[in-house]
């Protein structure tokens, strides 16, 4: 029977280092192993092909989406879309054919009566200077008979401001409270403005009818209206000098309508603006904290590049003083 010591052990350990033979020699396997793992890192290994790369993509990436934000925001901010509203008529508050007064009657003044309210004309004037010198007799006819003679009426007159027959709210006309402003710096430039708009430039008086000129910016033509009844268009006037108003002249002159004389200039806007600017109005008097039409006393519209072409907007507004 025999007893193995430590020293005759018979298992042996590999040393370390991957040298199982213990001599020195290193293991091809293990080399092979690390070479393989090596050429795998490398592989993994960011290149400067990837980076250029990524950095124009990111680039791409970023024009891409800030180009399709900008698309976006055009689309939602287009032009903007025109007001429609459907036609206000406002109710008219004038005495029209009767007498001046303090009532709201109808009794038909009398004759002594409506020649107080006439004013004479210049005809009358002279006359009047020249008969001062004499003595003239009454020439209104008398009945024979021991009363008095008297054609005064019984009526006390129409307390409503002069316009057409109406019992309105008491509105300031249209024609009256707005005031429309163009700039412009040369006639091409003004001469756009109211074709964009269709306004018809006229002028009337000195004979009989209104000429009118159109498509001021093209090829100014002119047109001739002998019945003027037929004529409801809004219309404005010069009430101070202006340059625009030589162009009026000048545009006119371009369209053949004859300014000889002392013909008065007016422009007419067609109804479909007379509603734009009415609407404008409104809105502007509700963010001031106006309801009525009633408290309106002036509205000041300036037309101003806007869109496809001009729009008109309101740069002022006064209100009425209500009464106590």
């Amino acid at each position: 029977m025999s007893v193995s010591t430590p020293s005759e052990s018979t298992e042996t350990s590999a040393p370390a280092g991957g040298d199982p033979s213990g001599d020195g020699t290193l293991d091809p396997r293990l080399g092979q192993i690390r070479e393989t793992r090596k050429a795998a890192r490398d592989k993994l290994r960011t290149s400067r092909f990837d980076i250029v790369t990524s950095l124009f993509m990111a680039l791409i990436l970023f024009i891409g989406t800030f180009v399709t934000l900008l698309f976006i925001v055009w689309l939602l901010s287009g032009d903007p879309k025109p007001l429609i509203l459907k036609p206000q008529i406002e109710e008219a508050n004038g005495r029209a054919d009767n007498a001046e007064g303090f009532e709201r009657d109808f009794e038909p003044p009398g004759e002594e009566e409506v020649e107080e309210l006439l004013e004479p004309t210049l005809e009358d004037t002279i006359e009047a200077v020249t008969d001062a010198v004499s003595t003239v007799a009454a020439s209104l006819a008398t009945a024979d008979t021991n009363q008095a003679a008297t054609n005064v009426g019984d009526g006390m007159g129409d307390s409503r401001p002069p316009g057409p027959a109406g019992e309105g709210p008491g509105t300031v006309p249209r024609g009256e409270r707005w005031q429309l402003n163009f700039v412009a710096k040369d006639v091409k430039t003004y001469a756009k403005q109211l074709d964009h708009f269709g306004i018809e430039l006229a002028a009337m008086g000195e004979s009989q009818g209104v000429d009118y000129a159109y498509d001021l910016s093209t090829s100014p033509k002119t047109r001739k209206l002998i019945d003027t009844t037929t004529e409801n268009r809004l219309y404005f006037m010069w009430t101070k000098p202006s340059p625009l108003q030589r162009f009026d002249e000048q545009l006119m002159q371009q369209a053949g309508v004859p300014l000889q004389g002392n013909r008065a200039k007016l422009r007419f806007i067609p109804p479909d603006l007379e509603d734009q600017l009415y609407a404008l109005e409104m809105q502007y008097a509700g963010t001031q904290g106006r309801t009525s039409v009633t408290e309106i006393a002036k509205t000041i519209f300036e037309c101003k590049s806007g869109g496809n072409g001009f729009v008109f907007e309101v740069v002022d507004q006064r209100y009425r003083v209500p009464k106590r």
